[in-house]
Formats: structure tokens, sequence, C-alpha cells
């Protein structure tokens, strides 16, 4: 296909995205809207999150540390007090709705929606509950401080693996309480078998491996979780998420590689799905149906989780400092110092 034809399309792709969240804005009812208290710099969270109440604390506290200054969260029909969580933090605003998540194209029509509306102009990171992100000096170097090189840089994003953690042991046997570190629970992950390609036209990565396709894709490899992440965006309005935070448009924003032998700095999005409460949810998800495009293709996915699985191998590495994590290669920073 000539570039210009491929360049034309995914035009049009952008600003059909862009019309469906201002669509799909009518979905959404606010609950509390503390906007009017963010600041020109400051650094915002976006989110849509879903019967969290356990995650949330950790969650929120470990962002407010990075640097995070309000977040920005659409409450997808909770039932197990997520929103009476929310609602007691005074840096969140809230939007409430019962309308389907796969129909919002999983969250992102929201997302997208929210993102055009108040993060125009801002250093923007969108995550999911269970992600927490982490970066080279996150321990000592906030995102302010990131987002300031990253500008002087010229780079508008921030690449992410996610990176599943697990316990040594059945899931469901790890006790954990809302607020804890997850990380004291959630200890390793695998050091290698991940693979990945660029993908065209938009140039996005597709990253793929670690314990989920060992353990539950054997089979079909190419069916396991894509593992690529673009969370951390200097947003403007007329950007667009197209698959999660997997993929977005215009397509210079998915560059986050180098081609000439060098480096981009990259982050981590450790992955706290595999918590006790995992095993419980795993049923619930399966009836809802809510998480794939093709949610039967993914029954057997669910019914092992549900199962209670043991996900710590001989190959398995315990989770250490952001230093270890670049040491494997699974993060860098690009020339940061």
């Amino acid at each position: 296909m000539a570039d210009w034809l491929a360049a034309y399309r995914l035009r049009w792709k952008r600003r059909r995205l862009l019309a469906r969240a201002i669509h799909k804005r009518h979905e959404l009812v606010g609950v509390l809207d503390r906007t009017n208290s963010i600041e020109a710099e400051d650094v915002l969270c976006f989110a849509v999150v879903r019967n969290e109440s356990v995650r949330l604390p950790w969650f929120l506290e470990h962002h407010r540390r990075l640097g995070v200054a309000h977040f920005l969260i659409v409450d997808n029909d909770s039932d197990d007090g997520t929103d009476a969580v929310l609602a007691a933090q005074p840096d969140v605003s809230l939007w409430r709705t019962g309308a389907g998540y796969k129909a919002s194209r999983f969250g992102v029509d929201w997302v997208n929606w929210l993102l055009a509306r108040y993060g125009h102009g801002h250093w923007c990171l969108t995550l999911d509950a269970d992600e927490t992100l982490v970066y080279p000096y996150w321990d000592t170097r906030d995102l302010r401080a990131l987002t300031a090189w990253l500008d002087g840089q010229g780079r508008a994003m921030l690449g992410a693996m996610m990176l599943d953690i697990y316990p040594k042991g059945p899931v469901g046997a790890q006790s954990y309480l809302a607020g804890d570190d997850p990380f004291t629970v959630l200890e390793w992950f695998d050091p290698g078998n991940y693979s990945v390609q660029v993908q065209q036209p938009m140039g996005n990565l597709w990253l793929q491996g670690g314990p989920r396709a060992r353990a539950f894709f054997s089979d079909d490899p190419r069916r396991a979780p894509t593992l690529n992440k673009v969370p951390l965006v200097r947003w403007n309005r007329r950007f667009a998420y197209v698959n999660s935070t997997h993929s977005l448009l215009p397509p210079r924003l998915n560059h986050i590689y180098e081609t000439d032998g060098g480096e981009a700095p990259s982050g981590l999005l450790l992955h706290s799905k595999f918590l006790n409460v995992a095993v419980a949810r795993a049923g619930e998800e399966k009836m809802r149906g809510e998480h794939f495009s093709n949610s039967a293709l993914y029954d057997s996915y669910y019914d092992a989780v549900a199962a209670d699985p043991d996900l710590w191998c001989a190959a398995s590495r315990r989770l250490t400092g952001w230093r270890g994590m670049e040491a494997l290669g699974l993060m860098s920073r690009g020339g940061w110092v």
C-alpha cells in the first residue's frame, strides 16, 4: 500500500475513534467532578475500573508518590464498594456507567473522551487498576522529573512492557489486604520467553510471552495477551488510543523504540493480576464475557485461572529493583542519567 494511502486511512481512523468517544460520553454519569483543581503542569492519571476496591488503595498511593496530581476514573458498575473508596479521595474525579465494557471498545472510548476533554496539554498516564508503573530511577525521581526530561528530548511518550508478577504456590493461597504492597505477595516473574515484532501500518510493537503465554496459551501462543503499552503520553485532544494502550494514533506515538541501534527510554507496568482475588473473579469474568472480542475462545483460560494454578517454574526470577530489570533488558534508561 502506498505510504500516502496508509496515512490517509489512519487519519480517518483517528477521526472515527474521536467521533466514537464524543458519542460515548453520553454513557458517563458524573459522580464527583473535582477537575477544577487541575493545574497547568499537573500529571494526570486515567483509568476504567470495575470491582477494584481491594487494589485501588495501593494503586492510588503508589502513583501519588510518583507525582500524579489528579485521577480521572470511570467506575463501570462496581458493586463491591469501589465507588466509596474513590469518592473518599480528594484527588479523584469520578464518573459511573452501566454501559457495556466490550461495546465501549473495552473502555477505550470512555478514556479517549476524558483524555480529549481534560488531558490536552498534560502528561497523561492511562492504566488499569492492576498495573503499577515503574521506570528507571522511579524510587528517587518522580514523574515531573521524568516528563521534563522527555520534553527536553522531544519525546511525547514513554513505552512500557507489562510484566506479569506471580506468587510461588497456588495463586489463591496467598493472602492480601487492601492497601498493602502487592509485590510483597507477588514476587516472581518470567525473565525471558518473550517475542516481539513491529506491526504495520501503525508501527506499533506486538510483544507476547511470560507466564500467561506458557501456562495458558502454549498450544496457540499467538492468542496470548499483548504486553506492550504506551501508558504515558503528552496528550493532545487530536490523539486517540486504538487498542487499549497497546497502540494509538497518530502512528508516530507508537515509535517507542529506536531503529538505529540505540535504546529508547522505557518503563515497566508490574501486573498484579495474580493476587488471590483472581481465582474467584475468573468465573465472573467468564460469565460476563466482556474482556475479549470473541470471549468463547478464552473460556479455557478463565477455567485455568479458576483452577488456582501455580505459575512458578524453575526459570522464574524474583522481583528486584529497577536496575535488575534493566540488566535483563526489560526496561531502559535510554540516555536518562
